[in-house]
């Protein structure tokens, strides 16, 4: 039996590298799908619904006049909109201080089988001139410029 050079030995070793270095990325996408949480605005759900029990970041202004506490105050109805479309979002949970109408707001959650948003999560802006990136931008893009700093 004929013994490797060492050369060969080495390019051996960078291929073998490479391959688990590629599994390890393959494995790694297919782990974190299922546990990303894409940004949405109202219009974009809109246009392309996701799927049921997908998680979601929804992301836009809070309506103003639609916030309600019904039952034991824990469970909140709310309206999220970019201004082109709204989108009916539910959570139950203690909420942000700074959750407030007309303020921008990012809430984590999916839609369920009957199609309403049920929210893990939420997140609201945390001073005067603060917007989310995301809030932001949503709401340029749909025509409504946002003087955030």
């Amino acid at each position: 039996m004929a013994v490797a050079k060492p050369k060969q030995q080495r390019l051996v070793l960078a291929l073998a590298a490479v391959a688990v270095l590629a599994a390890a990325g393959v494995i790694a996408s297919f782990a974190l799908q299922d546990t990303a949480a894409y940004f949405k605005a109202p219009a974009d759900i809109a246009a392309s619904p996701p799927a049921p029990g997908q998680t979601i970041r929804l992301g836009g202004l809070v309506k103003t006049g639609t916030v309600t506490r019904p039952g034991d105050g824990l469970e909140l109805h709310f309206i999220v909109t970019d201004m082109k479309a709204d989108t009916n979002v539910t959570y139950r949970g203690l909420v942000p201080d700074l959750f407030r109408e007309g303020q921008g707001v990012i809430a984590t959650g999916s839609f369920d089988a009957q199609g309403v948003f049920r929210a893990q999560e939420l997140l609201a802006k945390h001073d005067e001139k603060y917007m989310p990136p995301e809030v932001a931008k949503a709401l340029e893009k749909q025509g409504h410029p946002v003087n955030a700093s």
